[in-house]
């Protein structure tokens, strides 16, 4: 049996490069939601709130693509 480490590397590499992305992203948008509820005691929160939103749809995005290649009847 071979093993290729340095393919293994790369993937275990990208993975938590991806993971610690994902997660900083997602932190963003609870900050975001937290301002905007914090401001919506004095009239706004529009800016948190399209800040949360930008940044759930992008970790969406990220889980939706990994699904894809998960999965491979959507190939």
């Amino acid at each position: 049996m071979h093993l290729d480490w340095t393919a293994l590397g790369e993937v275990a590499a990208v993975s938590t490069g991806v993971t610690v992305a994902v997660v900083v992203v997602f932190a963003l948008g609870v900050l975001g939601v937290a301002r905007a509820e914090g401001a919506r005691d004095d009239g706004g929160g529009v800016l948190g709130f399209a800040q949360a939103g930008l940044c759930f749809l992008a970790c969406a995005a990220v889980v939706a693509y990994g699904i894809y290649l998960i999965v491979p009847q959507f190939h």
